[in-house]
């Protein structure tokens, strides 16, 4: 998935950048905790920092999912401090492996959300994903 390829679906539009946010939001939070904060992190979280960070900027690479999906497989068991960070629906957004972290009634609440989004689309209903999303997630 890339911004090129969903430019003429508001439906994924929204849902893509929806998540596009989440992901920044996280970046900008663990850049203030260790070992991401420190003066001179070693090279591996630098490197990691800087794969998640380039990963917000870079929607155009073709494997761009597989990245994210690595990436945040990495922040399960390399960085589990920062699991709280952690948007749950970064873990639905780029699916695979990063699923095996959610539970069944995690995972069933994100698919009527996708559901409810490709019924919409389907029927050119108006929909929000963030209040979609809220009300699933009963925030609301």
């Amino acid at each position: 998935m890339s911004i090129s390829s969903i430019e003429e679906n508001p439906y994924d539009k929204e849902y893509y950048f929806y998540h596009l946010e989440l992901l920044q939001a996280f970046v900008t939070q663990i850049k203030e905790l260790p070992p991401f904060s420190l003066e001179n992190p070693d090279e591996t979280n630098s490197e990691f920092l800087t794969a998640l960070n380039k990963l917000t900027t870079h929607t155009q690479a073709a494997d761009w999912l597989d990245q994210g999906q690595a990436l945040l497989c990495r922040v399960v068991s390399n960085y589990p401090h920062l699991m709280p960070l952690l948007y749950r629906d970064l873990l639905w957004f780029f699916g695979g492996d990063c699923l095996h972290y959610m539970p069944d009634d995690e995972i069933n609440l994100f698919q009527q959300l996708d559901e409810q989004r490709e019924q919409a689309k389907q029927g050119q209903q108006a929909f929000s994903y963030a209040e979609a999303r809220a009300k699933i997630m009963r925030m609301h």
